[in-house]
């Protein structure tokens, strides 16, 4: 099993919103259905570029010659929820980028592979409740050759990423496994790991009527 990363968080301060790099804070009013005045509070990417999607994941499957499908996760320190995270890579779209683009680059820089896009989603809010933060989840495929070495990695400065390979078929214990152990788990890894795993055990809800 992977090991937790040492990175600890020091304090949490307030920080205004003129401050910041990277996120902002806003106040919304809005008029609801019932036509009743309110107000919200949203926190919003400064970084969207003119493709108009935040970020992107990558669902990469791995195939081999002589080995079951796989996929990579990356584990890493994210500040944010004090805690080592279990994620598909991810990463922000540039700003001239396309979401496709984007998804060949992190994929690429986070594990050292070469993967090919074969589907993208339409942008799908990350946290509606919060933020206007939107993502498409790009499912990539990474074919091996027999004896082909696992890559380099290519990180960025500041990032500390362990990529890990898990069978596809072993994927939802391994999450479960990692959740009891303190690690926190990517939501839209989950809900899809869930997804699988649900449909594996109920097939009878997905046959087709003729």
């Amino acid at each position: 099993m992977a090991s937790k990363s040492t990175a600890r968080v020091t304090a949490f301060t307030d920080l205004p919103s003129s401050e910041a790099k990277w996120v902002k804070l806003q106040k919304v009013d809005y008029i609801d259905a019932k036509g009743v005045s309110r107000v919200w509070e949203v926190a919003s990417r400064k970084t969207r570029g003119s493709s108009g999607v935040d970020a992107v994941a990558m669902g990469n499957i791995i195939y081999h010659p002589s080995k079951p499908p796989s996929t990579i996760v990356v584990l890493q320190f994210r500040p944010p929820v004090e805690a080592t995270t279990v994620e598909w890579p991810a990463g922000l779209i540039d700003a001239s980028e396309t979401p496709q683009q984007a998804a060949v680059r992190e994929l690429y820089e986070e594990t050292g592979y070469r993967g090919t896009v074969v589907s993208t989603s339409p942008p799908v809010a990350a946290d509606p409740g919060m933020t206007n933060a939107n993502m498409c989840l790009c499912m990539m495929e990474v074919r091996l050759q027999e004896g082909e070495p696992e890559p380099e990695q290519h990180l960025d400065e500041g990032e500390d990423i362990l990529r890990v390979n898990v069978p596809l078929a072993e994927l939802y214990g391994r999450l479960e496994g990692w959740a009891k152990e303190g690690y926190v788990i990517a939501a839209k890894l989950y809900h899809w790991a869930a997804g699988v795993q649900y449909a594996i055990d109920h097939p009878e809800l997905f046959k087709k009527i003729d």
